[in-house]
């Protein structure tokens, strides 16, 4: 969610090139799969181990901004096409997957700059949004009907979780009168904060009577910019404030006897969870919000989640920043007993250290890659237990989606994406209540970044499943064992230049599994 303007300028991150040496890998046992192994792949061994575990996924995500609200009104035919890709488990006669199989769904809550239209000063029309609070303090369910229709949509593919989210409170109780702020300043006064409380109350009553009862309710987002330049909704906040709000949010839901969980505070970059950084009285955030000496602490309230989220943008690169930049945030939030922490929110953004540019669309494999080396460092360094991507559909000319569209309101066409099929490779297989546990390559803990794996093993034990990002040039010869025992393989997905999340037939005859150079693999096992 973060402003074009603030990405070619500011916020670019500088970072040496990105420097990696071939490794050799290794992993144990058996592959078995109608794939024929070639001498020319390097030979490694992978191999699992269950009784080493650690976090409990709860759900892969993606939102409806900004495309939801006109998508969601094109005709029957595209918009469940778009739906079925985005939210789907089933496969075709073929055994491929019909789509990736999102857990949970992020709506926008509009603040109403549609209605406000050029006045609004958002230039973008597709970046305002309507508003369920009219101008008389009366809602109109209407509103926002194209998002609605992709939540039902995924409520009906069975995506188990939907979190709403405003970018900026109602313009009638901003300072500014419009959804963005001024001076880098809070567009929203303390004595608003009841008001702002009971109208995301009363938007998750509303959602519920239409048939969709929210889980979660993010207040804020990424409070640490500025959002001061018309370029979408948004306003900054200091901790203090998110605080104040988070009070105010967790008494309107009791008042209204509702259920859902407030998650904050959705910080611009992950390490503004563990240090203050630039951004004085914003930073800080595990230990302001949940530290009882805290003057901001929060965490005692009802309603409140046990989790903290960030947004992984300009920390991606170097790899080996982007690990100690990890290993940094995981460290402090083990200072918070059973504190958990979502990645809410990632595109790829920035220069990312010269590896790759976040201008300019790219349907190809390029981008899923570099997609799934960040959310293996998200999920096997930081922990995190959830993982959101921005842009579900996205007309813009960057690597923000997973499904493209033409940038026209009541019909075009759409394009699917690598990244769409690569985060498949987790979100279709990694189910919630699947659990992380450990894998060792050749013997080694310690991972290259052309070579990734990371397991998960259901609630009932019975399935493992692997996924592995092969990010270099030469196919590799992959020897897979569980506990040192060679395990049954029940499924082979391939995401590569040629193949979207393809189904490759499992060749019982064969003693190991052949990966693909430049791939992602998922690799599902069972007893």
């Amino acid at each position: 969610m973060i402003s074009r303007k603030m990405i070619e300028g500011r916020f670019f991150f500088k970072a040496f090139l990105f420097l990696t040496s071939t490794l050799l890998y290794a992993c144990q046992s058996s592959g078995q799969e109608k794939q024929t192994s070639t001498a020319s792949g390097d030979t490694v061994k992978i191999n699992v181990i269950r009784n080493r575990t650690y976090q409990v996924i709860e759900h892969f995500g993606a939102s409806d901004a900004w495309s939801g609200q006109f998508v969601g009104l094109w005709p029957d035919q595209k918009k469940n096409a778009i739906a079925e890709l985005l939210f789907s488990n089933e496969s075709d006669a073929n055994g491929n997957p019909k789509g990736i199989g999102l857990s949970l769904w992020r709506f926008n809550v509009g603040a109403g700059s549609a209605e406000q239209g050029e006045a609004s000063g958002i230039r973008d029309e597709w970046r305002r949004a309507e508003s369920f609070l009219t101008p008389d303090g009366s809602y109109d369910w209407s509103k926002q009907a194209g998002q609605v229709w992709f939540a039902k949509a995924a409520q009906e593919f069975g995506v188990g979780k939907l979190l709403v989210f405003p970018n900026s409170p109602p313009v009638s109780m901003t300072k500014t009168g419009k959804a963005y702020a001024n001076d880098g300043k809070s567009n929203l006064a303390e004595s608003e904060y009841g008001a702002f409380g009971e109208y995301l109350a009363q938007v998750i009553k509303g959602l519920g009577e239409k048939g969709l009862p929210v889980d979660y309710v993010s207040p804020v987002n990424e409070p640490q910019w500025d959002w001061s330049d018309g370029g979408q909704e948004g306003t900054p906040f200091r901790n203090n404030e998110i605080a104040g709000i988070a009070k105010a949010v967790d008494q309107a839901l009791a008042k209204n006897n509702l259920a859902t969980k407030i998650d904050v505070a959705e910080a611009g970059k992950i390490n503004y969870l563990y240090e203050q950084a630039d951004k004085e009285g914003r930073g800080k955030q595990i230990s302001d919000f949940f530290s009882p000496e805290s003057p901001d602490f929060i965490g005692d309230l009802k309603h409140l989640s046990r989790t903290i989220s960030a947004h992984s943008y300009f920390t991606t690169s170097p790899y080996e920043s982007a690990v100690q930049q990890r290993e940094s945030l995981n460290s402090v939030l083990k200072t918070v007993d059973g504190l958990r922490y979502w990645m809410s929110e990632y595109c790829i953004l920035g220069d990312n250290g010269g590896e790759i540019n976040g201008s300019g669309r790219d349907l190809g494999i390029d981008p899923a890659l570099y997609m799934a080396r960040v959310i293996h460092n998200d999920l096997t360094v930081s922990n995190a237990s959830a993982w959101h991507w921005w842009l579900a559909i996205s007309p813009y000319n960057y690597k923000d989606g997973l499904v493209y569209i033409d940038k026209e309101k009541e019909d075009g066409d759409f394009y699917e994406s690598k990244m769409l099929w690569a985060l498949g490779n987790y979100s279709r297989f990694v189910r919630p209540g699947y659990q992380r546990i450990a894998v060792e390559i050749n013997n080694q803990k310690q991972q290259s970044p052309e070579l990734l794996v990371s397991a998960y093993q259901s609630e009932d034990k019975k399935e493992v499943v692997l996924v592995l990002v092969n990010s270099g040039i030469k196919e590799l010869i992959v020897d897979l064992s569980v506990d040192e025992t060679p395990s049954s393989i029940a499924g082979l997905y391939f995401t590569s230049k040629e193949h979207n999340l393809k189904s490759v037939e499992v060749d019982m005859t064969a003693s190991d599994v052949t990966i693909p150079a430049r791939s992602i693999v998922t690799v599902v096992t069972e007893k």
